[in-house]
């Protein structure tokens, strides 16, 4: 395989050759008017309920149902709220630089093109949006698998009987499944989206109900003795419990993964990055002090389904069995919603030509990127192999070395080089949410498994030689020198 690339010639114009017959030439003359063939060929059919429902799917999922008891694990009790808090802090600092790239470059493939742009298009540029390309293979399928791995945990607790094998068949056959559901228009997407999103959110909100009629303060709050000490046993169980906190809020940036299928994506982008943000917040808060308040965390810390064990402790076996029916149901979605954002990734870029050509295919009626979501779909299935925990871990991980740290850098980068327009939104109190939110990436990698970060640092590695290896075969930077940044 190749890679098929083009050369910028000016400073500020990008020139892209059609990879369909039914593609044009497209040259823009400022950095702020940066387009793609994907622009001219993707259906801008999705507004602001469908941008938020997006993101709101991939950030509920199945991930608050299942990983509260991995938070009071990994912190011994129910501080682990603290750990939900600094996540929430993390998630809507990050969030802010998020809103700032996607309002300034607002075109699928989201961070491809911020850190092109921002790292220089004719230089390092290339190699850093490669690496996001790169780990994005990974990454992508790691996440759509969690999903699914999550859907699988909760069909257990309606069929006990499923054996570890068959419950890994069953997720796997949701990754398929949503596969052939995204094999349509964005138009359609849209609509489903909104409507799992409905039963989603009013799933989180029984829970919450339920937990304010039934509280106990004692149960909540009660901590173990020294809980609050500043060990390094309490920094590291912070760390992780960060980690699990920031998997779960993850997804508010979906919608700047489709910025050409979005309608007005200068303002729907940042409206849904942080409303999605503020909204999961506090429903994830809620939710937590809920359960505290009625299940003992002695025992929640060891639940395979916690929501589903909470109701029914509240309500009875039925409750339960409903509950985990809802629990599929967001889980579900999560992946559909998942999958639908990493699809257009490698779509983006290879129809800029910066990665490998078969992934820019379309399909000739729908306009939606058939092959790439073909080649997230079964890498998902395949990354239901992987235990649950692993594969949080990996994707906060690798994602957190090769591109969230990456992007604060990018928004101040961009903000120096002017390349936003001046109806772009921009981040208050700019540049601090983009300081709090690295800082925040460097904490939760520092303390976390060394293995997964020798993955992480695999991915960068590969990704490296093999940028390399093919830049010398096209005799593109840095083997041939440009004048331009």
């Amino acid at each position: 395989m190749s890679l098929e690339a083009e050369q910028y010639s000016s400073r500020y114009t990008e020139k892209i050759t059609p990879v369909s017959p039914n593609a044009s030439v497209i040259e823009t003359d400022t950095p702020m008017q940066i387009q793609t063939v994907a622009a001219a060929q993707l259906d801008r059919g999705m507004g602001l309920a469908g941008a938020m429902s997006a993101n709101i799917l991939n950030m509920v999922g199945v991930g608050p149902f299942l990983t509260i008891p991995l938070a009071l694990a990994a912190m011994g009790g129910p501080q682990a709220m603290l750990g939900w808090i600094v996540g929430a802090v993390l998630c809507l600092c990050d969030g802010l630089v998020w809103a700032e790239l996607g309002s300034a470059l607002p075109h699928s493939g989201g961070s491809y093109h911020y850190l092109l742009q921002a790292f220089g298009p004719n230089r390092w540029g290339r190699l850093i949006s490669f690496l996001f390309l790169w780990q994005s293979l990974l990454i992508g399928p790691i996440s759509i698998g969690a999903g699914a791995v999550g859907f699988g945990q909760y069909a257990g607790f309606l069929a006990p009987q499923l054996g570890h094998w068959q419950l890994v068949m069953l997720a796997m056959a949701v990754c398929l499944l949503n596969t052939a559901l995204l094999y349509r228009n964005i138009r359609s997407i849209s609509r489903v989206s909104i409507v799992i999103t409905v039963a989603v959110l009013g799933t989180c909100v029984w829970i919450v109900i339920s937990g304010m009629l039934h509280f106990h303060a004692a149960l909540a709050f009660s901590f173990p003795a020294h809980a609050f000490d500043p060990s390094r046993s309490f920094w590291l169980g912070l760390g992780s419990a960060t980690l699990i906190a920031t998997y779960d809020y993850g997804g508010y940036n979906n919608v700047c993964f489709l910025g050409d299928e979005i309608k007005a994506p200068r303002r729907t982008i940042p409206w849904a990055v942080i409303a999605s943000i503020v909204l999961i917040a506090i429903l994830y808060l809620a939710m937590n002090l809920s359960i505290l308040g009625t299940i003992p965390w002695q025992q929640g810390q060891y639940s395979k389904a916690i929501v589903a064990d909470y109701m029914q402790a509240l309500y009875g076996r039925s409750s339960g069995i409903f509950v985990s029916l809802l629990v599929l149901i967001a889980s579900f979605g999560s992946v559909f919603a998942i999958l639908l954002g990493f699809s257009r990734i490698p779509y983006a870029a290879a129809v800029d030509g910066h990665f490998f050509r078969f992934f820019a295919r379309l399909h000739p009626t729908g306009r939606f990127p058939s092959t790439s979501l073909l080649f997230m779909g079964v890498l998902s299935a395949l990354a239901c192999l992987v235990s649950l925990s692993d594969l949080i871990s990996v994707l906060i991980v690798v994602q957190t070395m090769t591109q969230f740290a990456a992007q604060c850098v990018a928004v101040m980068a961009l903000r120096r080089r002017g390349i936003a327009r001046s109806d772009s939104f921009r981040m208050p109190l700019f540049p601090l949410p983009a300081v709090i939110a690295l800082l925040g990436w460097i904490y939760i990698v520092v303390s976390s498994n060394p293995l997964h970060i020798a993955i992480g640092a695999a991915m960068a590695g590969t990704g490296t030689g093999v940028y390399l290896l093919l830049a010398r075969n096209k005799k593109e930077w840095p083997f041939q020198v440009h004048d331009e940044v």
